[in-house]
């Protein structure tokens, strides 16, 4: 997927500065728009488009700050570029992005044009969904010890001779069932993924949180075939509801599959 690296130098001090821009997205558009008083910060900021040529910053009026990632904050964030994904394919920008005037904004697009327009392009009426997979840990280790017969035999040899067990037993027992939980994981996590990539354009692989936690992924999918993709989904969890729990978010900007990274200079650099 795209991963362009585009380079722009832009005024980074912002010590005289006493109001500036917060950058939601980019789209594509050529005509003004304004999305309403839906922005970051207290009392709900117009959110509006800044335009170089049929590119547009989406923003917000903004003091410059330092925006601390609350619950509240965030979801401010993710509101505006939700909104203007109803109608726009969107480039996400991170969390936090301000920039200092309209001109530090269209030096940005005019430097940046051909990053963004191909991302753009690429990224054309495609959707991000995030798919995280759990399962309940003790119960997959007794199931192990149930079905696989070298576990458990080593099981049974270590409960029956409970006093003079040695620990190498021991730690080879804790060894085998860890391998076998490692493969276990592994042949859910390529069936769900071959089960997906039907259905989807491209995948990424994000690192599982917890031990609980056995998938972390996003997929990128044709916003004409996101019903296909919940149907997937919802067969997935219906095959393994068992075993696994799906937690199933989206649609979202593509976060994931675009990364545009910006070089911040100071402006008399």
């Amino acid at each position: 997927m795209p991963d362009p690296n585009a380079e722009v130098a832009l005024p980074s001090d912002t010590s005289y500065a006493e109001e500036g821009k917060y950058v939601y997205c980019i789209i594509k558009t050529p005509e003004e728009r304004d999305f309403g008083p839906i922005g970051i910060g207290e009392g709900g900021n117009r959110v509006y488009t800044v335009h170089h040529g049929d590119l547009a910053a989406v923003v917000s009026d903004t003091p410059i700050r330092i925006y601390d990632p609350t619950r509240e904050n965030v979801l401010a964030h993710e509101l505006v570029n939700e909104t203007v994904m109803r109608e726009f394919t969107v480039i996400p920008m991170s969390f936090g992005t301000i920039f200092r005037t309209r001109d530090d904004i269209h030096e940005l697009l005019r430097s940046t044009y051909r990053a963004f327009d191909d991302v753009l392009e690429k990224m054309r009426d495609k959707i991000e969904f995030g798919l995280k997979v759990l399962w309940d840990r003790e119960k997959v280790i007794g199931r192990l010890e149930a079905e696989d017969e070298e576990i458990r035999r080593l099981k049974d040899e270590i409960t029956s001779n409970a006093q003079s067990s040695t620990y190498f037993a021991r730690m080879q027992l804790g060894r085998l069932i860890e391998a076998a939980l490692e493969n276990t994981a592994t042949g859910y996590v390529m069936d769900i993924h071959e089960s997906l990539k039907p259905v989807a354009v491209a995948s990424r692989s994000n690192k599982p949180i917890g031990d609980r936690m056995i998938m972390n992924a996003a997929y990128l999918v044709e916003r004409s075939r996101e019903h296909d993709f919940d149907d997937a989904v919802k067969a997935l969890s219906r095959k393994y509801e068992a075993t696994l729990s799906f937690k199933y978010t989206g649609p979202w900007p593509p976060y994931n599959f675009v990364n545009i990274k910006l070089r911040l200079e100071r402006a008399d650099a």
